[in-house]
């Protein structure tokens, strides 16, 4: 997915969670979407965050001022 260089990765956050393609497994169908998603402090937004929800997908986002980035990047 492509955006302009000066829009912000949130504003376009929905598209690119829609635009995750099917995960494969070794048997059965392919899963839709991903059960979770781990996130930086950029996207520490309701507007994600509601997103994700209606969508089936936890999440694990860094929160602005409170968790260290290092600290999300063991997981990521």
């Amino acid at each position: 997915m492509l955006s302009a260089a000066n829009v912000h990765d949130s504003m376009v956050f929905e598209e690119l969670v829609d635009a995750i393609e099917p995960i494969k497994r070794p048997r059965g169908r392919p899963r839709k979407r991903p059960k979770e998603l781990h996130a930086d402090k950029a996207y520490d937004d309701k507007k994600c965050k509601r997103a994700l929800r209606k969508r089936g997908i936890k999440s694990r986002i860094a929160r602005k001022g409170i968790e260290s980035s290092e600290k999300l990047g063991r997981h990521r």
